[in-house]
């Protein structure tokens, strides 16, 4: 059971994080000081925050990464209230791409891709030592093409973690406490939103999380109804990074912990009931289950977003911020 189960679960998920990880930075380098500057303009209103954190997310791959970011800005006294909910709400849009290209079912060029990269950033590298010192702009271009081919190696990562992971089907099927977890679901869907927030919270990866529930239902081991209410779940455990984050904050600092905490929780309690139809809704563009669970995430993202960006405009943010 070891070889078929817990290893596959514990590697899968070692190696997806470490791509996650790998792409995380090397895109944070890539990017370098334009993210502080970026950030800090684009925030004025919060749809220019919204659009620019999802932005941002897409690029980072990481809705953490750019919430914890908002924290740092947002205790230095750099963004203003209406531009920290804009951001919040453009992390819960961003972080959907990582899924849906999941969804695409492509980890077969998992391998290729990271051999590939791999060999495209050993040349950038040599390149680049035998580049004269005077070069400094050549240099420069060499070494934004090193970080953008780690990126590359990092979601290659992801996509050979998801595939070790798709192989436990089986195993968790002949082991009968997954039927013991779905047949709770199935009395309550609350179980699912629990499961989901619980292990994004421990695992501080809502992205990996859903990738788990996609390569269940891909192999059939879980219904896409409760894949969606894992969503929902996972949306609101994705806080508490960002809650620690602002341990000995600022008020600014807890202000965008707490907005971030109710604006998910909001949008989580919205949608429970209706979890059967999003569940359906999404299942119409779908062509397998696990492309059924990234665009419930898609549409829930962006409809809850949506919904609450003209709640950012009302002047009771700025009030509520002092008492948080």
């Amino acid at each position: 059971m070891f070889s078929t189960l817990w290893f596959p679960v514990t590697y899968g998920l070692v190696v997806f994080l470490l791509g996650m990880k790998v792409m995380e930075i090397s895109l944070q380098r890539f990017a370098g000081p334009m993210l502080h500057q970026w950030l800090n303009k684009a925030t004025s209103t919060p749809l220019k925050g919204m659009m620019t954190s999802t932005g941002l997310t897409a690029l980072l791959q990481s809705s953490t990464a750019v919430t914890v970011l908002a924290i740092g800005f947002a205790n230095a006294g750099l963004l203003n209230y209406a531009g920290t909910l804009g951001i919040i709400l453009g992390t819960n849009i961003g972080t959907t791409l990582t899924t849906e290209l999941i969804s695409l079912q492509i980890g077969q060029a998992a391998l290729p891709l990271l051999i590939l990269s791999l060999m495209v950033w050993t040349a950038a590298v040599i390149l680049s030592e035998r580049l004269p010192s005077r070069l400094v702009e050549l240099r420069s271009r060499f070494e934004k093409t090193q970080f953008l081919c780690l990126a590359l190696a990092g979601f290659a990562l992801v996509l050979l973690g998801i595939r070790v992971m798709q192989s436990i089907g089986p195993s968790l099927q002949q082991l009968g406490m997954f039927q013991w977890f779905l047949d709770h679901a199935a009395r309550s869907i609350f179980w699912g939103i629990v499961a989901g927030a619980a292990l994004t919270a421990l695992m501080h990866s809502s992205a990996a999380v859903i990738a788990m529930a996609m390569s269940l239902a891909v192999g059939g081991v879980l219904p896409p109804t409760l894949g969606v209410a894992i969503v929902l779940g996972s949306n609101v455990g994705t806080c508490v990074t960002t809650l620690i984050a602002a341990i000995g904050s600022t008020h600014a600092g807890r202000f965008v912990a707490w907005s971030h905490l109710g604006l998910n929780i909001g949008g989580a309690l919205l949608f429970a009931p209706f979890i059967g139809t999003l569940a359906a809704v999404s299942g119409w563009f779908a062509a397998n289950p696990g492309s059924q669970i990234a665009h419930a995430q898609t549409i829930f993202n962006v409809v809850c977003s949506l919904l609450a960006l003209p709640l950012c405009y009302l002047p009771f943010w700025q009030k509520a911020s002092k008492y948080i």
